[in-house]
């Protein structure tokens, strides 16, 4: 199945580059050692098959061109200003592996100035033609289409305004191809003065058009960089690749054992969401490790998942520092004030030597899972014996759990103060946006928080 990346504003955009480079390095590198010939022979062309057009040049290209024809990646680029485009494009081409097509971008002379109601109701409306053509010509390109990947952020007007009108467009043009949003959560200390507004105007809409929004924390990845990767200054870049490395690990190709079924967007998106009322899924993973201090780090199958499971329940973002006080207590005391985090449904994947053997019964406990939900449903493990980027051995947990609540209700509740004193409310207001839309955006986020709570 083949998935069409649409890149949002500046930072889908750097996410988008980041994540086909990575995609790629992984089925180009050391990973291969640890398999047949045949075995990754077939797994470089599930990668191609799914994130990059490799359509052959015609004879007049053969005859012109003496280069090699690089992978184009299945994506749709959109930002109101050139600039960031521009360098994506130039660095893929400076890879040497990969390319974006020529057509494939839309952009502008002026961004949206982090107002999400510009992004909203002026760009998107303005680009709307001209991007839902690119899109279906990415679209007709693919054999057997999969759904689509967008790539945003919350904080901004481009990424978040514009993402959210655009993904309104999507799910209206492709009502039955499955839709899922990549989200970056802006730091809690701030990035931008309206990113609460921004982001809660962005994840309401988000809700009523999306399958699912898969939702990165810029707090958990800055720690991820600074705590295990050992990074001292810390850049954005840092950051996309965590992400990416992320991303890919549950979005390249892996194998169900129950069902034989491959991990495609639609068998995701149906393992995970069992109820349109919960969407939110988060990615942790483990290990994280620089490739210095790899070569002398070891790992184990049980110790990777006895911490991957502690992480679950004790909603920690990384293995460092997680909390070990917490336990999985019995169905009568799931209201107690130590509640560990219940989830709705887990995906597992496992990457590597000697996966197919590991235990993973742990993940199946009935008492981690809401108890409507169905002890088949809940757990579901993909494996792929060919290790994974450097790695060795690589897990990672795709979740639908309670663990958004605590970010989700500060931002609300930050939204909420800023719309009661009015600050900067004037600014949306002169781009169309009522204040009934920001009542009706709380109201409908007030909703999912009280519905992940009662879990």
């Amino acid at each position: 199945m083949s998935l069409v990346t649409v890149q949002l504003g500046q930072c889908g955009n750097q996410i988008g580059g980041q994540l086909f480079t990575t995609v790629l390095e992984d089925a180009y590198g050391k990973g291969g050692l640890g398999c047949s010939k045949k075995e990754n022979t077939v797994y470089q062309d599930a990668v191609l098959e799914r994130f990059f057009n490799t359509e052959e040049p015609s004879s007049e290209t053969r005859l012109s061109c003496s280069q090699p024809v690089l992978p184009t990646a299945r994506a749709v680029m959109v930002d109101m200003e050139p600039k960031v485009i521009q360098q994506t494009i130039q660095e893929a081409k400076k890879s040497g592996k990969w390319q974006y097509c020529e057509k494939a971008q839309f952009c502008q002379k002026r961004g949206s100035g982090n107002n999400w109601a510009h992004g909203y109701s002026h760009h998107g409306p303005t680009a709307r033609d001209a991007v839902m053509d690119i899109v279906q010509r990415e679209v007709e390109k693919c054999d057997r289409f999969g759904g689509f990947l967008s790539l945003m952020s919350l904080a901004g007007g481009t990424g978040s305004g514009v993402g959210a009108y655009l993904t309104e467009c999507l799910r209206e043009e492709y009502p039955h191809s499955f839709l899922a949003n990549q989200i970056v959560w802006p730091y809690g200390t701030g990035e931008v003065i309206v990113q609460n507004f921004n982001a809660a105007l962005t994840l309401s809409h988000l809700y009523q058009s999306a399958d699912a929004i898969i939702v990165f924390e810029n707090d958990n990845l800055h720690k991820i960089c600074s705590q295990l990767l050992s990074i001292k200054n810390i850049s954005f870049q840092d950051i996309n690749s965590v992400i990416s490395q992320e991303l890919a690990s549950v979005l390249q190709p892996a194998m169900s054992a129950d069902s034989g079924r491959t991990n495609s967007p639609g068998e995701l998106l149906e393992r995970l969401v069992p109820d349109p009322q919960y969407k939110l899924l988060n990615v942790r993973t483990i290990p994280h490790t620089s490739e210095r201090a790899l070569a002398f780090s070891s790992f184990t199958w049980p110790g990777l998942l006895k911490h991957l499971r502690q992480m679950l329940i004790a909603n920690a973002g990384m293995e460092e520092g997680v909390d070990w006080q917490v336990k999985v207590h019995s169905r009568d005391r799931r209201l107690s004030s130590t509640d560990f985090t219940p989830s709705l449904a887990n995906v597992l994947f496992l990457r590597g030597k000697q996966c197919e053997s590991t235990d993973i019964s742990p993940f199946s406990d009935p008492r981690l899972y809401s108890s409507w939900v169905p002890r088949d449903a809940a757990f579901s493990v993909f494996r792929q014996q060919r290790p994974f980027h450097h790695y060795e051995k690589y897990a990672s947990l795709l979740s639908n759990s309670q663990a958004p609540v605590g970010p989700l209700g500060s931002l609300v509740g930050k939204a909420w103060n800023m719309f009661a004193s009015r600050a900067y409310v004037h600014q949306y207001l002169k781009y169309g946006i009522a204040e009934e839309d920001f009542l009706d955006s709380f109201a409908t986020l007030e909703q999912v928080i009280n519905n992940y709570s009662n879990l």
